[in-house]
């Protein structure tokens, strides 16, 4: 079970880089499907509670800036608050990707994963 926790940890973590690749390339399409299995992946009754926090680890480390108007609003709203901001915004997410608008499909996965991390 150890490996394929670990297995399942390392293939969210490097789905996770590519997605950020793709996205700084301008493959947006390529970029929210990546997210997309990502959040399937995590939301699979396979993903335990460890490896959760072990990417929200992960996306700390990936969208650290020092001028991060997310981070400040993060720390004057309870959690509640910040998992409602969340599921609006995959649901944006969502809504924009059965458009057809990738672009916008990403912007908001990306944002919502910022309210996520550590």
């Amino acid at each position: 079970m150890l490996n394929s926790d670990k297995f399942s940890f390392e293939n969210i973590v490097n789905q996770t880089r590519s997605s950020e690749k793709k996205f700084r390339e301008g493959n947006f399409k390529g970029a929210i499907e990546e997210k997309r299995e990502v959040r399937s992946i995590l939301n699979s009754k396979y993903c335990d509670e460890k490896i959760i926090e072990n990417f929200k680890e992960e996306l700390s480390k990936l969208y650290k800036s020092k001028f991060d108007l997310i981070n400040d609003h993060k720390l004057k709203i309870d959690e509640v608050k910040k998992n409602k901001i969340v599921k609006l915004l995959e649901q944006k997410s969502d809504e924009k990707y059965n458009k057809g608008d990738y672009k916008g499909a990403i912007r908001a996965i990306r944002r919502s994963e910022k309210y996520l991390a550590n």
